[in-house]
């Protein structure tokens, strides 16, 4: 799974920012980190990234009714099979040591499955075979579902499914405008050969 680099199709916007491209980019981000590549796309067209804030807050947010660790593990299971470097890398470098997912899990949900001997917990594993399934049928069979909602509640079943689709369309986008990794950010192959 390697990715080829590539100049962007739509190169992010830089500084100096318009007054309402910078207050855009502002409320995408936490306060003093500089907005990541992605997010500068996004503003080329200010309208549709003013509407996706919102959203956007939610899934990133203590609302949403997922715990961190479920998130960044139907995350980065999400961008890796979709192929997005680029997502997967911000999310792994970000949040992966925060919600204490160790290198071996890393490498699972990157070229894995959810029968990699690092999944002890059911839990865990049910998040990757919904991600898996969702990529792969754009579905989850009876089966599947049944022992999910032995697990998850309604909530925790809403908010999975609209994850994993936004980050498929989080992944489209970074894929298909081809966004440069950011810098210091984790790849495929520095992930390679950890199981």
């Amino acid at each position: 799974m390697v990715t080829e680099r590539v100049a962007p199709r739509l190169a992010p916007l830089e500084p100096p920012y318009s007054p309402e491209i910078g207050a855009q980019l502002s409320k995408m981000m936490p306060p003093g980190i500089p907005p990541i590549a992605l997010f500068r796309t996004f503003v080329r067209n200010l309208p549709m990234a003013e509407a996706m804030g919102a959203w956007g807050s939610y899934e990133l947010s203590r609302r949403l009714s997922l715990s961190m660790r479920d998130r960044e593990i139907v995350i980065d299971r999400t961008c890796a099979r979709c192929g997005c470097e680029y997502e997967w890398g911000v999310h792994v470098a970000f949040f992966a040591q925060r919600v204490e997912l160790d290198h071996r899990q890393i490498a699972s949900l990157t070229t894995g499955s959810s029968d990699d001997a690092c999944w002890i917990d059911e839990r865990d594993r049910l998040l990757i075979q919904a991600v898996d399934s969702l990529h792969d049928q754009a579905d989850i069979s009876d089966e599947l579902w049944e022992a999910m909602a032995g697990v998850f509640s309604d909530s925790n079943l809403l908010d999975l499914l609209l994850l994993c689709g936004w980050y498929h369309a989080i992944s489209f986008v970074a894929r298909s405008t081809r966004l440069p990794l950011e810098p210091g950010s984790p790849t495929f192959a520095s992930v390679a050969n950890r199981l």
